[in-house]
């Protein structure tokens, strides 16, 4: 054995992996113990996912990023899993779809949503009034157009009257649902309410690509048609949405010495938008850093197609969106995020501690002069933009 040995060096790292000898499941096996006894293929990926949640996401220093894409909040992720991950304190930010976030007010409302099936003639159910999310159905009057009417109530009151990011808009959207769930007595069940009472800023990248977005325009439509747009004020700046959630990752990284950590379930806009911080930190701000520490991918997207939600930690790393140095340390999985997110926020609650909660919402002004402080030293181009912007009209 040693001759052979010495004829194959380094045979051994290829070779040191847990042995594939896994445990009968029993009547006894819990959640944890069923994933750590995943060995190969993606339900190995969802072992490694889970285990790396463990193991460095846990840590107190780790600030973690969630990305929600695809309708997950109609199929009850919220309350069954995300919200869970919430108040775990594994989640210190957040971009989702505005659909997501649309149909997250549902619950809130406790306007209701029932399992159905896929194989149904949507002629017939369109002709007597229910919606369809592939087995989700739900009735188009009292649920969508009731969340349409409850929502341009609240676009009309004081506190939206501004210019905001969607960080703010969902602020004051989730102290609403929060007030809801309490007089609907519906318990825990909406994401914006968690986030408002656990102080996690929620963006949506692309706000006008939801319905949240089309009541917004139509509102503003109905106060230019009658001459009011000096009462109606609302502007979502996605400028506001880019650099408060750049600030999150530089306060993390340069300031409190610490890492990051993504979790990104789908794909899509809120995963770009979400790994975008580094480049915009690196690229365009000129300050120097090195990508997110670690990265999970959920996902059943390919990467051959050119498409994002495909793309692995590997060729982000190219972007400087992930430390090239921190690659064995990312984890992408194949699978049905219906599937994958329960399981892993199981294993996530009942193998670590409740991290403490970073507040993040709360401390936005003070991280946005972090990041204008830091623009302003490292920047060569500050001077020459500054004298151009000041030229502006001349």
């Amino acid at each position: 054995m040693e001759k052979q040995q010495s004829k194959c060096p380094g045979k051994q790292h290829y070779l040191s992996g847990k042995r594939i000898l896994p445990e009968p499941i029993s009547k006894t096996t819990d959640i944890a113990k069923l994933i750590d006894n995943m060995d190969a293929y993606n339900g190995g990926r969802l072992r490694a996912a889970c285990q790396l949640l463990k193991d460095r996401y846990s840590k107190e220093d780790v600030t973690i990023g969630l990305s929600l894409a695809g309708a997950l909040t109609p199929a009850g992720l919220g309350p069954s899993a995300i919200i869970p991950l919430m108040n775990h304190g594994f989640v210190d930010w957040i971009v989702a779809t505005g659909a997501n976030m649309y149909h997250d007010m549902h619950y809130a409302l406790n306007l209701p949503m029932f399992r159905g099936s896929h194989n149904v003639n949507d002629a017939d159910l369109r002709d007597k009034g229910v919606t369809r999310i592939y087995d989700i159905l739900f009735d188009y009057e009292d649920v969508l157009m009731e969340t349409d009417r409850r929502l341009r109530e609240v676009l009309i009151r004081p506190e939206f009257q501004k210019e905001m990011g969607t960080r703010e808009f969902y602020h004051h959207l989730g102290k609403i649902l929060d007030e809801l769930e309490k007089k609907n007595n519906t318990g825990q069940v909406s994401i914006l309410a968690a986030a408002w009472r656990n102080g996690i800023p929620v963006f949506t990248s692309s706000p006008g690509d939801s319905t949240i977005g089309m009541n917004v325009a139509g509102v503003e439509l109905l106060a230019e048609a009658s001459g009011l747009l000096d009462k109606f004020k609302l502007k979502i700046n996605p400028s506001i949405d880019v650099n408060d959630s750049t600030a999150i990752i530089l306060n993390a990284k340069k300031y409190e010495k610490g890492k990051t950590g993504v979790i990104l379930i789908g794909g899509g806009s809120p995963k770009n938008f979400m790994l975008q911080t580094e480049p915009q930190i690196q690229e365009v701000l000129m300050i120097p850093e090195a990508g997110q520490d670690y990265d999970i991918n959920v996902t059943d997207a390919r990467p051959d197609t050119g498409g994002l939600s495909g793309a692995p930690p590997s060729e982000a790393a190219s972007w400087g969106k992930i430390d090239p140095t921190k690659l064995d340390e990312t984890v992408t999985a194949y699978l049905d995020v219906t599937v994958a997110v329960p399981l892993m926020a199981a294993y996530t609650i009942q193998t670590t501690k409740p991290k403490k909660f970073k507040r993040l919402y709360d401390r936005g002004g003070e991280l946005h002069q972090k990041l204008i402080k830091s623009y302003l030293e490292n920047n060569k181009e500050v001077e020459k933009l500054k004298k151009l912007i000041s030229n502006l009209g001349a």
